[in-house]
């Protein structure tokens, strides 16, 4: 049994599988489109998140767009980020081109196709493993179980991100108890994991997820208002540089950011052949740490590590428990973001051993897991709409923090809303509290960012926001009189079920049936 981890990231995607000789987890290295990294004394193999379409029947992926420069000729055949588009609740409109429409599912599609046809050529996959964020919705899991019927995969897994990576370092350590802050380029993921003694002898290890926080924020937030910082220093604007100009910034941005890694200070120039103008891009490394603070990341850092430390003290886990936090992806190199950390931990239990390897080499642990014991880190709510205030309001049917499988307390009583009707439908969906970076979108599709803002976020589990029917009904309904009971429940595969009594008849309209078009 041959199992693929697949960690699908914002800026770099890592594919790696068991060794078979060392037993031990080895990262994929595919030619043309692998980059290398120097982390310490080793190079680790990532696949630059990119996708540059040359023409109808030609397609670059990976580190050829990168080498070759190609989206800065080009921008507008030239798609990054497409991670994010893809989980988002806002995308850019689809791009035309060739007569093609490419939008954020179709790229990271055609990206992820490809990845897998280098897997075959070097593997005979039996099983593959997905990461996904810890805030992910259901239609961007349910998105992941169709691309694998689509690509013939065997067998799909999804797991969150920051869990495998905490699963990854103490796997093999029953009762450790991990904080992993996995901040890469699109997302802020915090997981707090305690591992504890398998119930079976095949197995190593069962983990119990303790807490968990999240963030739409990252690394291509902190590249765009580095540039932003730039302009507004030498009184100019994205206007003004044009859209070749900015992309071409953004890259310089991301050298500098990477520099400020290890050095106080950075520098990098380009020249711009179209406008004849000379960029010089300076920055000091607390003058960057004063941009992630006026732009609220720390900000936001802090509150994800301050929710997740209040979940865990409501379960009996104090801060002093926690042995090892974890920092995981290529923001967590910042050392304002490392500096944060450690103010609140200590030196001693922060570690950055695997920044781009530790989500996908610890997802393959699953396979030696009995069990992860999660829970629910959006609420299960009906969507009400109420004509006198002129907005929503939600009835919550499984609330956040709840463990699953697992039944709403109460059953729910329901009444037709018309006479005569004759199936009752419902808006059912995710609710959460979603940070990020309010993004808008020009004429042109360019993407501006600001301030991170807080938002009640809602996701209904149908496709185009149809409601869902939850019983059928017979004779029709009456207005004023209560005609169904309804028991609803997340079971094992994070699927919310219902259980449908007719209260007039006493018949039982459904039996544990997904409410959801979800696989």
């Amino acid at each position: 049994m041959t199992t693929v981890i697949i960690d699908f990231g914002t800026s770099n995607t890592v594919v790696c599988t068991t060794d078979l000789i060392t037993q031990k987890p080895r990262t994929l290295r595919f030619d043309s489109m692998s980059r290398r990294f120097e982390v310490g004394t080793e190079q680790v193999s990532v696949v630059p998140s990119l996708v540059f379409v040359e023409g109808r029947d030609r397609i670059w992926f990976g580190e050829s767009v990168r080498a070759k420069r190609l989206g800065f000729a080009q921008p507008e055949r030239c798609f990054r980020a497409f991670k994010r588009d893809l989980a988002a609740d806002f995308v850019p409109p689809p791009r035309q081109l060739d007569g093609n429409s490419y939008s954020a599912e179709v790229v990271s599609e055609l990206f992820l196709k490809e990845i897998w046809q280098q897997v075959e050529q070097q593997l005979q996959p039996s099983s593959v493993i997905f990461t996904v964020p810890v805030g992910a919705f259901e239609r961007y899991l349910d998105w992941f179980r169709n691309l694998g019927d689509k690509l013939n995969i065997p067998a799909v897994q999804i797991v969150d991100e920051s869990t495998a990576a905490a699963l990854g370092y103490a796997v093999k350590h029953p009762g450790a108890v991990v904080l992993v802050v996995d901040f890469g380029g699109g997302t802020l993921d915090l997981s707090l994991v305690r591992t504890v003694s398998a119930e079976s002898e095949q197995q190593i290890v069962r983990a119990e997820v303790i807490a968990k926080s999240d963030a739409f924020i990252g690394g291509v937030d902190i590249d765009t208002w580095i540039v932003e910082h730039y302009l507004q220093k030498i009184a100019s604007s994205r206007a003004e540089v044009g859209e070749i100009g900015f992309m071409n910034l953004l890259e310089v941005a991301e050298r500098v950011k990477i520099q400020l890694s290890t050095t106080d200070e950075a520098k990098e120039a380009w020249f711009d052949d179209e406008n004849f103008m000379s960029h010089e891009l300076q920055l000091h490394r607390d003058e960057l740490g004063e941009i992630l603070e006026n732009q609220q990341l720390l900000e936001q850092l802090r509150q994800a590590i301050d929710e997740v430390l209040a979940i865990a003290l409501s379960k009996g886990i104090s801060k002093s428990t926690i042995e090892q936090v974890l920092l995981v992806g290529g923001t967590c190199q910042i050392p304002a973001v490392q500096q944060l950390v450690i103010s609140y931990f200590g030196r001693q239990k922060v570690k950055l051993d695997k920044p781009f390897e530790a989500v996908a080499h610890g997802a393959l642990a699953l396979s030696e897991m009995a069990a992860v014991d999660d829970y629910l880190r959006h609420s299960y709510a009906i969507r009400l709409w109420e004509p006198h205030s002129k907005s929503y309001s939600y009835l919550t049917l499984i609330e956040k923090g709840a463990k699953y499988p697992g039944a709403r307390s109460e059953a729910l009583t329901l009444q037709v809303a018309t006479e005569g009707q004759r199936e009752i439908r419902l808006d059912i969906g995710e609710v959460a509290e979603v940070s990020q970076a309010e993004v808008y979108y020009d004429t042109q599709g360019r993407m501006t960012s600001s301030q991170l803002v807080k938002q009640d976020s809602y996701r209904s589990l149908e496709t185009h926001h149809q409601q869902v029917c939850v019983a059928h009904i017979e004779p029709a309904g009456q207005t004023g009189i209560d005609r169904i009971q309804a028991q609803f429940e997340v079971n094992e595969q994070r699927v919310l079920v219902v259980t449908v009594k007719d209260l007039l008849t006493g018949k039982m309209l459904v039996d544990r049936g997904a409410i959801a078009k979800l696989k």
